[in-house]
């Protein structure tokens, strides 16, 4: 072993005196060598030249260093700044980066009773890094929705309706002055006389839908109520609004065609319900919209991305929806070629009010293409869900079910179509029963708004810009205002009752408050009773064994079914 390290570590022999002959061959020095080179003189060498590498290193890492600093401060602005403008309402821990749709996804809307007990009527609750303000009290509801509305006009466009292009051109999201004007043009043709002019063509349907559950019934089958209501709803939407016959209930036919083929009924069905299902509040949606929840920046260059990859999902909701505005446009050429000015059908008057300069630039292309999507969703998978969740509710409980069918039968003959002043007049426990479904499953249970100024609701002031949202499944629910929530009791609703009286007259308001509220609510009630009517003139029902109990949900912009309502329909005994 080498006694001298010195030497080792500068390649010099042994001893360190001999440096003076051989330092000029030993060591790599590009420059002639010192005279006298001590160990101590190597080591602060070395120690400049570390230092150079290290000051240089820094130099060139710098600009890296302070950009990556940059962007995580950046991005913990982006993420938290709007929890911190309202920061003052309360509500739950969050977890990041999704918030607390976690709860949502696992529990539903009902979270949101929950934390309306321990929270208070006004609480947070976070969508991923984007804060809601939940309203869920009658009062503060009318004080959003009516007293503030020229504070908070406009709804806020959650993620899964920015992946949609033909819904963000639809009345529901449009803006201020678009929106007024739009919604008055659209208002005129949801006025009493043009629904009284419906009833048959409702009726005719309605019929239809008993003939498709007597085959059913003959087969001794179960029926799958909730995909009839929606083959029914979607039928005479078609008809009704858009003169056109989609022929649902007539076809039998269970598999959609190919992606190449023409688009039949049975297709556009397929189709219109995957398109509504795929808009998500939870996570389990397509990539781009779970991410525009996170990161709503990162959405739409996301979705851009995505959607050119064919195995994902985005790829297939974009394919979907270019299909879909295919179909429409197809429906408005042929709508267009064949009406005539006394045509009274929802599209043909739309083409009509385009005559004028105002609706000339309110109506292009792209928004009449939009409002008629809308009136497909709002008219279709809305109705379908509530004549669904009615029939099912009714079939669990007996004495209600005698009660209607008693009322119905008291109104005369079986072919007797009921005229609009009969809906009104002669079906009061019919009225109660729809409204307890209502409110006991809300289609809708949260309404979207958003500040368009700074505004107080319910002793927080509320900047520009922030999402309230109205909790209007927690307000049906409200033991103040419903003894005994969870007990379906249509009676609770009896105009003559006292708990009808005393209630909060916006308690219960399950299309909306004020003038943002559903404008077709009309014709969709009018579509559920006529429906209604014509099923129990003929069939009582009851749940078959094979359907879960209680049926499960899926939350997006509406609620929705994870599976079929399956019935067993029993023949009246006197039919």
């Amino acid at each position: 072993m080498n006694p001298n390290p010195w030497c080792t570590i500068l390649m010099l022999p042994h001893p360190i005196s001999s440096l003076y002959k051989s330092a000029a061959t030993a060591l790599p020095f590009r420059h002639s060598p010192p005279t006298l080179l001590s160990p101590y003189t190597y080591l602060c060498f070395m120690d400049d030249r570390v230092h150079e590498m290290v000051d240089s290193l820094v130099r060139s890492c710098a600009p890296f260093f302070l950009a990556s600093v940059a962007m995580l401060l950046g991005f913990l602005v982006y993420f938290y700044l709007p929890y911190w403008r309202v920061r003052r309402v309360p509500g739950p821990p969050t977890t990041f980066p999704v918030g607390h749709i976690p709860f949502l996804a696992k529990h539903g809307p009902d979270i949101l009773r929950v934390l309306a007990k321990n929270y208070g009527p006004i609480f947070r609750f976070h969508l991923g890094r984007q804060p809601l303000v939940i309203v869920a009290d009658a009062e503060l509801c009318r004080k959003v929705g009516i007293k503030k509305f020229k504070d908070i006009r406009n709804r806020s466009i959650p993620s899964p309706a920015t992946g949609s292009p033909l819904l963000l051109k639809g009345l529901f999201l449009l803006r201020d002055s678009r929106w007024t004007s739009t919604r008055n043009i659209i208002t005129s043709l949801y006025q009493p006389a043009h629904l009284a002019s419906l009833i048959p063509t409702m009726h005719h349907y309605a019929t239809s839908f008993c003939h498709t559950i007597s085959k059913i019934q003959r087969n001794r089958e179960d029926v799958p109520i909730s995909e009839l209501s929606l083959r029914l709803a979607i039928d005479i939407i078609g008809k009704t609004a858009f003169g056109i016959e989609f022929g649902l209930l007539d076809d039998d036919s269970s598999d959609c065609c190919n992606d190449d083929d023409d688009c039949d009924g049975s297709c556009f069905l397929r189709q219109h319900t995957y398109s509504i299902s795929s808009l998500k509040m939870d996570l389990s949606g397509s990539f781009s919209t779970t991410l525009g929840m996170i990161a709503p920046v990162l959405q739409k260059p996301c979705r851009e991305i995505f959607k050119r990859i064919p195995s994902a999902a985005d790829y297939k909701l974009h394919q979907i929806n270019q299909r879909l505005c295919q179909r429409i446009d197809a429906i408005i050429a042929k709508r267009s070629s064949e009406m005539t000015r006394e045509s009274k059908d929802f599209l043909a008057a739309l083409l009509n009010s385009r005559q004028t300069r105002l609706a000339e630039n309110l109506l292009t292309d792209s928004y009449v293409r939009a409002l008629v999507y809308e009136h497909l969703i709002a008219g279709t998978k809305t109705t379908a869900f509530t004549l669904s969740m009615t029939v099912y509710l009714v079939s669990q409980h007996p004495e209600v079910e005698k009660k209607l069918v008693e009322e119905i039968d008291r109104f005369g003959p079986r072919d007797l179509i009921p005229t609009f002043d009969d809906l009104h007049s002669k079906f009061s426990y019919l009225d109660q029963v729809i409204k307890e479904s209502m409110r006991i499953y809300t289609v809708s249970p949260l309404v979207a708004r958003e500040t368009s100024q700074q505004v107080e609701i319910g002793g927080y002031v509320l900047p520009k810009g922030t999402w309230v949202w109205l909790a209007l499944g927690v307000v049906a629910k409200d033991p103040k205002h419903f003894p005994e929530p969870d007990v379906f009791r249509p009676e609770r609703f009896d105009p003559a009752g006292d708990e009808e009286k005393r209630r909060h007259p916006y308690a219960h308001i399950p299309f909306g408050i004020g003038p943002r509220q559903c404008i077709a609510q009309k014709f969709a009630i009018q579509e559920v009773k006529l429906a209604l009517i014509q099923l129990y003139r003929h069939y009582v029902f009851r749940r078959s064994p094979r359907m879960d109990l209680p049926p499960e949900f899926q939350y997006g912009l509406v609620l929705s079914f994870k599976r079929d309502i399956m019935l067993r329909a029993i023949q009246r005994a006197d039919d």
